[in-house]
């Protein structure tokens, strides 16, 4: 039979979003238990006393990064990106004389629905009509000529992207390089798998986290290396194999649904630290939701695979 305890709860100002069952520590940010019915909390809440079932325990011996919207919070640097290749080749879409521009919101659109670079491009263009530019004077006909505008963009936009990571004003998110440290100074295994390309996610590693840190990594796999792209588990599974640990003995940091599902389909837990174009997304299966990981320490996430906590 399981042991109980009573602790006593006093919410922080941390996550907006949390379930109905808690551990806390004094030293730790909230923590989110799995699959459980959300309840909004508000920093004038009173203390709950919540009842603890402690079952079988769960040993971290492995944390595994995703790269953009974990490492760095990287949506608006690829929107600038996009931008900047629109205006240098002067891309006008009918009826409007002025260079293509993405906002923010809907570029935040085109990035949940659609994907990646090229998809959103040709999706945009067939919804709103193949544009003339500097490649084309007047709007490409037949596939080939729209091939041939979409990879020039796409290329342009490739090299501008490397530029912005490379200009030194690119930071990277609260509390990764720390918590990576702390993971490393605890002889946990270390790796970092991201569904982008290897040559920009060696780029966004080498310019964020440091080439120290790059190469003390244990594995390192992006979309290049796995045959099937998130949310399918393949790339997960596959670090496991070559971390030398279980899947369940892992656990994931990832920044939207489609990491989570990836994730928790390999059987690992997955915490969520989640960016302005994710914040909305349903995260149900994350074990705990951050804003960042400023104030989440590896004692923390250890706590979560050792406990599963159960409230009266």
């Amino acid at each position: 039979m399981a042991s109980h305890s009573t602790l006593l709860f006093s919410p922080p100002n941390l996550s907006p979003r949390f379930s109905s069952l808690f551990y806390y520590s004094s030293q730790s940010p909230p923590l989110q238990t799995k699959k459980l019915s959300s309840l909004s909390l508000t920093h004038s809440a009173k203390p709950r006393r919540l009842s603890v079932s402690v079952s079988a325990s769960r040993s971290l011996q492995a944390l595994v990064f995703d790269c953009d919207g974990v490492i760095l919070e990287s949506e608006h640097l690829h929107r600038q990106a996009y931008n900047d290749a629109f205006s240098h080749f002067n891309v006008r879409c009918p009826p409007s004389s002025q260079p293509l521009n993405w906002d923010p919101e809907f570029y935040d659109v085109l990035q949940n629905r659609i994907g990646g670079g090229k998809p959103k491009m040709r999706w945009y263009f067939k919804e709103h009509g193949w544009p003339s530019s500097t490649i084309f004077e007047t709007p490409p006909e037949g596939d080939e000529e729209r091939a041939k505008l979409i990879d020039t963009l796409q290329d342009w936009k490739t090299e501008r992207y490397k530029e912005i990571i490379k200009s030194g004003t690119v930071e990277p998110r609260p509390g990764v390089l720390r918590l990576m440290d702390e993971a490393k100074a605890a002889g946990k295994k270390l790796a970092v798998c991201s569904a982008a390309t290897k040559s920009s996610v060696v780029l966004c590693l080498e310019n964020l986290i440091g080439m120290e840190r790059f190469q003390g990594l244990d594995c390192f796999l992006a979309g290049d290396d796995v045959k099937e792209k998130k949310p399918d588990p393949l790339i997960y599974v596959t670090a496991a194999k070559r971390l030398g640990v279980s899947e369940k003995d892992c656990l994931v940091v990832e920044d939207s649904v489609i990491g989570l599902q990836a994730a928790t389909k390999a059987a690992m837990s997955c915490v969520i630290t989640y960016t302005s174009s994710t914040a909305d997304q349903d995260f149900n299966d994350a074990i705990a939701i951050y804003p960042d990981l400023s104030n989440v320490r590896l004692s923390d996430l250890e706590l979560l695979l050792q406990n599963v906590v159960a409230a009266n």
